[in-house]
């Protein structure tokens, strides 16, 4: 049986080793070459928007790719998000984008109490050519939720930093961290989109 003194130091080492590659794959995206991309038209409540129009006055934006208002899942992300978007909004512009009209996007916005703005790639190509859409028939909708993370250039032109995908036990949502210290874990649990409190 392993002491408790073992125990406490192979988590340490785990923990380090974690940090590591936590690291390693962050210097690994810093490598990737800037992707140029078209500067897209989506819809938000004020009309068509650019993406670069997104960035504001910030040289840097993270676009979430949210599967729309039907995904538990995507929900619990962006609710995730607008908790700390004071301190996003401070470093970078942030937005959300998914398939949902700019109507079910709004009332969704408003109930939730999101404070993040919202555009709509309903009939464009944006969710597709940016890689994150799927035909797997266990999505609720055909894209996948992830974040892109975009830079404008001096000239106004847009590039794509680098990109990452959504799931759970991501480093994008604490919840399954947190879960992670209980004694029998996530144990089944699932997102919902309204917990009746």
């Amino acid at each position: 049986m392993t002491s408790n003194a073992q125990l406490e130091q192979d988590m340490a080492e785990a923990w380090a080793q974690l940090q590591a590659a936590v690291q390693r794959l962050a210097d690994l995206r810093k490598e990737l070459p800037p992707e140029p991309v078209a500067d897209y038209e989506l819809q938000g409540p004020d009309g068509t928007v650019r993406l670069s129009q997104m960035f504001g006055d910030k040289e840097d934006l993270i676009l979430v790719h949210n599967m729309g208002s039907e995904c538990p899942y995507c929900t619990m992300w962006a609710d995730g998000f607008n908790g700390v978007l004071d301190h996003l909004e401070d470093r970078t512009a942030f937005v959300v984008v998914s398939p949902d009209s700019v109507a079910v996007q709004q009332a969704m916005r408003e109930q939730r109490g999101w404070g993040f703005d919202m555009y709509s790639a309903k009939g464009t190509s944006f969710v597709r050519d940016m890689g994150f859409e799927s035909s797997d028939t266990n999505f609720n909708s055909s894209s996948m939720p992830g974040v892109s993370a975009f830079r404008r250039n001096s000239d106004g032109s847009v590039v794509r930093i680098s990109r990452d995908f959504f799931g759970p036990g991501d480093m994008y949502c604490g919840v399954w961290h947190l879960f992670d210290l209980l004694a029998n874990g996530a144990n089944g649990w699932e997102a919902k989109l309204d917990y009746h409190r």
